[in-house]
């Protein structure tokens, strides 16, 4: 039992070796990412363009949930005019950053460790370092960055809507005005709020992309190995996310 127990031990230390190297090389190769500016763009084209229509889905009913749950919680407690401010600020803080990088994860970590790990199983990686193709420049390094730009971009469009379907959920149906409830968001709006969120965005996506990376490029075994890197990416990536999300929490506040 001790024996595993330090093996396992070993290994970990391995792999957060190995995604540490990962992610070195990437940070080596970011000067080349302007010649690579193609990849970049395509990348950026499915891991934000493509994720739009699942994030809006998520997000106005993140923002209907938030509603309800904010005028239970406020009931006998406060008034419903700081409906705007409860449901806002925890949607900003917490609700889009976490909910949309969990989406996300799903949607790109699992897919870029499916296409990394078909190409390792296949041994086009392989072929493309007998080339003399650098498989972190040419497959890594753009997804890296894709997910950092884009993923802040997707929490701005998450947050507006998820705003917007506690608006109307608060508006139709516990009969609190437009007036009221936007007035009340922009009393107890502060900026590092905003800027705290956006923080996240950028992290959440870096942990995404380099996690589906990394699972990736040990994938083996076949088709079986590349199901068990997807759903190795998905899980990992979320636990991680939610970890990382309180560390966060704990160093800001």
């Amino acid at each position: 039992m001790i024996g595993a127990l330090g093996n396992k031990t070993l290994n970990f230390f391995e792999e957060v070796g190995q995604f540490s190297k990962l992610f070195g090389d990437i940070l080596k190769f970011t000067p080349k990412l302007i010649k690579k500016r193609k990849l970049l763009l395509f990348q950026m084209e499915h891991i934000g363009v493509n994720s739009l229509p699942l994030v809006m889905i998520i997000a106005i009913f993140t923002g209907a949930v938030a509603a309800w749950q904010a005028a239970y919680q406020l009931k006998g407690i406060a008034p419903l005019s700081f409906l705007g401010t409860a449901t806002s600020r925890a949607i900003i803080t917490e609700l889009g950053p976490v909910l949309t990088a969990i989406v996300i994860a799903g949607r790109v970590g699992a897919s870029i460790a499916a296409e990394i790990g078909s190409m390792k199983v296949t041994e086009q990686i392989d072929a493309l370092e007998v080339m003399g193709i650098s498989p972190v420049m040419y497959l890594a390094m753009p997804r890296f960055y894709a997910a950092i730009f884009m993923m802040p971009i997707l929490v701005v469009i998450a947050n507006v809507i998820a705003v917007g379907g506690a608006f109307i959920i608060s508006n139709y149906f516990l009969g609190v005005s437009f007036d009221v409830f936007f007035d009340s968001v922009k009393r107890f709006f502060f900026i590092g709020d905003f800027f705290f969120g956006m923080v996240k965005g950028v992290v959440f996506g870096g942990i995404t992309s380099l996690l589906g990376c990394h699972i990736g490029f040990l994938t083996q075994g076949g088709a079986e190995g590349v199901g068990k890197s997807t759903i190795r990416s998905f899980v990992i990536t979320s636990a991680l996310i939610l970890i990382v999300d309180y560390i966060l929490w704990s160093l800001v506040f």
